[in-house]
């Protein structure tokens, strides 16, 4: 008997008892969905930044997917997607600027419900419209607050709740399911806030990685030669990064937008002067300049922001804890997800919008007992528009023809799977942080990006060759076979997800690069 039947048998018992327990009761699903939260810091990708054990708690009992991607990376759209397998341009919601969520579509939370399953959202929703669909919903207004959040209510009110954001969302989604209905089986979206700038950490976690000095990302000074968005963008740590707003390094920090510090009752407000304000005489006292202050800058916002993802992979263990004291892990799907990715510092940035890997490649990992092999390691293309037909399919319910993703569990239960062989993005808004609208496709080699509006220019890169994406190499000479080839691959996809607009601008001519 060779080993390779050996494996084959193996495989072969292992998916049928996983469709025999498929098959006996539908699964309960928990989505966490988190805001900004880079894969690069997370460890169960290989990132060194800090531990998130928690989060790798789901990765060991289910699958890390190394290759999820967003649609559109930017909070709301991405939402959006979420809900209905669609993309931007199909289900309406395209930035944050001037879009509103048209609850009245379908989403495969309805979907569910009409499938006998109980549906709760709690927490972060910033669709800019109420939930529709659901069974029970209590939302953060807007982007929501850090410290003693408020709350939109069902019945039109509005509540705050004293406490840090996200231990408070992990209470209210604890209470939900200590009051559900257990002769159903139910479907909870817990929508946390954090990693969301401006990065407020809880009091338990100020200074946890003020010993630790994180190394400065080789692309830091990127020149973004011959990469024109690149050159206009206004999302640099050392140019835009906001010394009160973002790293509060003023004596008396008070911001008037989401997670300000006037919130904070008056033990919480003495705990962040005790900790920030000496940062503050510190930084002032030494009169930094140039790049001093650059990498200065650099670690402050990396001492913020893990410290902010802390409370977040902490009250993720708290949510596995939950199911297993309560008897319900085994038969619960429970799925992690960023809303997109986000930079840390690569090409010198904070935020996401580009289709560059750091903001479009997003954290995904799912635990399935019983289907998904525990420790699976997946490389497949997926994306956030394959979240809703995933629930669906899990659950036994239809997934609906105008769902434009696929259910992800045949990548992830069997090996001979074929999966997608190109991603199609395409990102709309035109204001903050002055990116430029574009779309385009990722091949496992290749990227070819189309820019318009702010920019009018093309960028091709050579992704094997070229990881960090310093070398744009559109209109340079030998390129020609290639950017015919993925030209042609992006036309088919844009026809694929009708996406007119898009089209449109693909006849559009416009200036080559070669001299850039």
């Amino acid at each position: 008997m060779t080993k390779h039947f050996i494996l084959l048998m193996a495989g072969l018992v292992w998916g049928l008892t996983a469709l025999a327990q498929q098959q006996g009761k539908q699964p309960n699903i928990v989505i966490i969905i988190s805001d900004d939260h880079a894969f690069q810091a997370i460890s169960a990708y290989g990132g060194n930044l800090m531990q998130t054990p928690n989060i790798d708690r789901i990765a060991k009992g289910g699958a890390v997917l190394n290759r999820g991607y967003v649609t559109n990376s930017i909070c709301g759209p991405s939402r959006a997607v979420i809900l209905t397998g669609k993309y931007s341009h199909k289900n309406g919601f395209k930035d944050n600027e001037n879009s509103s969520f048209d609850g009245s579509q379908n989403t495969f939370i309805k979907e569910l419900r009409k499938g006998g399953y109980q549906t709760a959202w709690i927490g972060k929703w910033h669709l800019e419209t109420e939930p529709q669909g659901f069974d029970y919903w209590q939302v953060l207004p807007g982007q929501g607050q850090y410290y003693n959040p408020d709350f939109q209510m069902m019945d039109g009110t509005q509540k705050t709740v004293a406490g840090y954001v996200t231990n408070v969302t992990e209470d209210l989604a604890e209470q939900w399911l200590d009051r559900r209905n257990t002769d159903k089986p139910f479907c909870l979206v817990i929508g946390q806030k954090a990693t969301h700038r401006v990065w407020l950490p809880d009091t338990a976690d100020f200074g946890m990685f003020d010993k630790k000095t994180f190394p400065v990302p080789d692309t830091y000074y990127d020149s973004y030669a011959g990469r024109k968005a690149a050159q206009v963008q206004e999302m640099s740590v050392a140019e835009d990064m906001i010394m009160g707003y973002d790293l509060k390094m003023y004596p008396d920090y008070d911001s008037i937008r989401e997670g300000s510090v006037r919130r904070m009752s008056p033990t919480q407000k003495a705990q962040f002067d005790a900790y920030y304000k000496p940062i503050y005489q510190d930084l002032k006292s030494r009169n930094l300049t140039g790049r001093e202050l650059a990498e200065w800058k650099y670690q402050r916002y990396m001492r913020d922001y893990l410290s902010t993802a802390a409370s977040l992979d902490r009250n993720i263990g708290r949510t596995l804890d939950y199911l297993e004291q309560h008897g319900l892990a085994e038969n619960t799907l429970v799925v992690y997800m960023s809303d997109q990715g986000f930079f840390l510092g690569e090409h010198g940035w904070f935020d996401k919008r580009f289709m560059y890997e750091e903001s479009f490649r997003t954290p995904l990992l799912v635990r399935y007992p019983g289907v998904i092999k525990p420790g699976t390691k997946s490389d497949h293309f997926v994306m956030n528009l394959d979240i809703a037909p995933t629930m669906l399919d899990a659950a036994g319910v239809a997934i609906p023809r105008d769902m434009q993703g696929a259910s992800m569990l045949p990548v992830l239960t069997d090996k001979n799977a074929k999966g997608r062989d190109a991603l199609y993005y395409h990102y709309y808004e035109n204001g903050e942080h002055a990116v430029s609208p574009h779309f385009g496709i990722k091949t496992d080699r290749y990227k070819l990006i189309r820019f318009y509006k702010r920019v009018e220019s093309w960028e091709l890169y050579d992704l094997q060759k070229d990881p960090r994406e310093l070398h744009n190499l559109y209109g340079r000479k030998g390129y020609e076979k290639i950017t015919a080839r993925l030209r042609k691959q992006l036309e088919g996809l844009v026809d694929k997800y009708d996406d007119q607009g898009a089209h449109e601008l693909m006849e559009k001519k416009i200036a080559d690069n070669a001299s850039l």
